[in-house]
């Protein structure tokens, strides 16, 4: 097993272990390592410090006095004003609206021609439906996350 300090193309930072560095090449390049925080693919291994552990020895007798860390963020809380403002967002989308997975183009068309009930939906399409459904006014737009059931 080996741990990786990686980065994602918007700026977070997280840490993650893969079976081998072998294996981590062949997720990353698949698209298939994503950001732990926003789910964005364009990750990338960060610079990591290795983990050197010091002699017994010196271990025991420090020469210079140890600083406090700093504190490590945790991945779970939302880092700048952004991210909790995003946060809210999604909170309130998922509160508010029923998620209907794959079947979203289908259900968000079946609405605007009055085949089924109007109510807020949110979902997953593919480019050519989302397209499809703008073509016909059909009124969507693209969430800026992920689904919970597609996030690592």
């Amino acid at each position: 097993m080996i741990q990786y300090a990686l980065k994602c193309s918007k700026g977070h930072s997280f840490d993650s272990w893969f079976q081998s560095a072998e294996a981590y090449d062949k997720l990353a390049v698949t698209g298939m390592v994503t950001c732990a925080v926003c789910g964005h693919t364009e990750v990338e291994k960060a610079i990591m410090t290795p983990r050197v552990r010091p002699a017994r020895s010196a271990a025991a007798t420090p020469l210079v006095p140890e600083a406090a860390p700093a504190p490590t963020p945790k991945l779970s809380e939302p880092a700048s004003d952004m991210e909790k403002a995003m946060a809210e967002v999604r909170k309130q989308i998922e509160a508010n609206s029923d998620y209907v997975g794959k079947d979203f183009a289908s259900e968000a068309r079946a609405m605007h021609e009055g085949e089924a009930p109007e109510r807020s939906i949110y979902g997953e399409a593919n480019l050519e439906d989302a397209k499809s459904l703008i073509d016909d006014g059909v009124p969507v737009t693209p969430l800026p996350f992920m689904p919970n059931r597609k996030t690592n």
